[in-house]
C-alpha cells in the first residue's frame, strides 16, 4: 500500500473543501494543506495566471509575491514537523499553464540537489538525476519608481515530453495521486456567482476567465500520470484487476456521487489511498474543528463559506435531489440569476469542458 503524500487534484467549484474537512478531523495522522500551489500561480515570480498581471499592489498585499513552486514545497515539509502523511488538495490548473500553453518545467524546482540530506533538502523536491541548473527568476524591473512587470511565463526552461504540467515528472512520482470531480453545469455557475457582486468584494475575483474552468489541465495530467504508469489501470473500489508494479489505484470521485452516497464513496477512496477509515470523519461539529477550519480557509476568502459553516457530510436527501433539467431549462435559469448574456458565457463554457469531464467520469468510483 503507498505511503505517499496524498495529492487531491480538483478543479474550482467540486465541493472539495467539504471533502477537505472529511480529512481535516484526522489531525493526529494526516497533515491537510489547503490549495497552496494558487499563490505561485496567481502571485508570485513563476505565476502563469494573467489575472493579478497589471495589478502588481494586488500581488503586493496577497502576501505571495515571494512564493514560487519550490518554496510552497519547501513550507509544506516545514509545516509538517511531526511527520504525519501529507494530504494535499488543490487545483489541478495551478500547476499548468492556462489555455492549453505548453508547459515547461518552474525556473525555482530546476535546480538539482546534489547534497541530498543537507540542511536545504527537501525529499519533496530533491531531484536525484539529472543535469539542470537554476534559472534565474524576474519580476519586473524599476524606472522612475514605477514597476514595469512584464509576463514571467513561458519560463526560460525545457520541457519534459508529455508533461502537462511546470512541475518535473520525479516530483509528481512523489505523490499519490487522486482526482475530484462534478459536471460542469453544477461547477460553472457556482463559479460564476464567485466573480460578480457581492462576492467579488470578498474573493478578489471581478471578472470570470474560462481558462479557470480547470476541467482540460486535470484531464492532461490525468492522462499524462496513465501513461506513464504512475496510476492505474486498476480503478479505484475494484477488488481485482491488472496493476503495474509501484503504481496505485486510478481514484475518481464524480462530487455528486459524494453527496449522495458519502459514506461509501469514502469508504472506498480511503481503501484507495491507504487512509483508515471512521464513521466519525463525517462529522466536525465541535468548535476544534470549526477554528482550525476557518484559518485554514481564511486564504481563499468567500469560496468556501459553506464547507466553513458545515458541521457534517451526510447524504442528500429525496428534497435536495434535484430533477434533472434540460438544457434549455437551465439557460433560463442562468438568465434569470444572471442576465441572458451572462447565462450565455456560462452556456458555452459548460460545453466547452463537459467532453473532458466526461472522459473523467467513466473512471469514477462506483459502489
Amino acid at each position: 500500500m503507498s505511503n505517499k503524500p496524498i495529492f487531491v487534484a480538483t478543479h474550482p467549484r467540486a465541493c472539495s473543501t467539504a471533502f477537505e474537512r472529511v480529512f481535516m478531523t484526522q489531525r493526529d495522522t494526516l497533515q491537510c494543506v489547503h490549495e497552496p500551489f494558487g499563490d505561485a500561480f496567481y502571485f508570485g515570480p513563476e505565476r502563469l495566471s494573467d489575472r493579478y498581471e497589471k495589478d502588481q499592489k494586488a500581488r503586493a498585499e496577497s502576501g505571495f509575491e515571494t512564493s514560487t513552486y519550490k518554496t510552497i514545497f519547501d513550507n509544506i515539509m516545514k509545516e509538517n514537523e511531526e511527520g504525519k502523511r501529507i494530504f494535499i488538495k488543490d487545483i489541478t490548473h495551478y500547476l499548468a499553464p492556462p489555455d492549453g500553453k505548453p508547459a515547461s518545467i518552474a525556473p525555482s524546482l530546476m535546480k538539482v540537489k546534489r547534497g541530498v540530506g543537507t540542511n536545504d533538502s527537501n525529499p519533496l523536491t530533491d531531484i536525484v538525476d539529472g543535469s539542470a541548473e537554476a534559472v534565474p527568476i524576474s519580476s519586473g524591473s524599476n524606472t522612475n519608481g514605477a514597476v514595469e512587470s512584464s509576463p514571467p511565463y513561458p519560463y526560460a526552461t525545457k520541457a519534459e515530453p508529455g508533461n502537462p504540467t511546470v512541475v518535473p515528472a520525479e516530483i509528481l512520482n512523489k505523490f499519490h495521486f487522486a482526482f475530484l470531480i462534478r459536471h460542469p453545469k453544477h461547477s460553472i455557475p457556482s463559479y460564476w456567482r464567485c466573480t460578480i457582486p457581492p462576492l467579488d468584494a470578498i474573493t478578489g475575483f471581478y471578472n470570470f476567465m474560462p481558462s479557470e474552468a480547470g476541467y482540460d489541465e486535470q484531464r492532461r495530467l490525468f492522462d499524462y500520470l496513465r501513461s506513464c504508469g504512475q496510476i492505474g489501470p486498476k480503478l479505484a473500489g475494484q477488488e481485482a484487476g491488472e496493476q503495474k508494479s509501484g503504481a496505485v489505484d486510478i481514484c475518481v470521485i464524480d462530487a455528486d456521487d459524494l453527496l449522495d452516497n458519502p459514506t461509501a464513496i469514502l469508504e472506498q477512496f480511503c481503501k484507495s489511498v491507504g487512509i483508515e477509515y471512521s464513521p466519525s470523519m463525517l462529522n466536525w461539529n465541535n468548535e476544534e474543528d470549526h477554528t482550525h477550519a476557518k484559518e485554514a480557509f481564511e486564504k481563499w476568502r468567500g469560496f468556501h463559506e459553506d464547507a466553513i459553516h458545515s458541521t457534517e457530510l451526510k447524504p442528500r436527501t429525496h428534497i435536495q435531489k434535484k430533477a434533472e433539467k434540460s438544457d434549455e431549462q437551465l439557460f433560463a435559469e442562468w438568465s434569470e440569476k444572471y442576465g441572458e448574456e451572462a447565462a450565455k458565457i456560462i452556456q458555452k463554457t459548460v460545453a466547452e469542458n463537459v467532453k473532458d469531464y466526461e472522459h473523467m467520469k467513466q473512471f469514477a468510483i462506483k459502489v
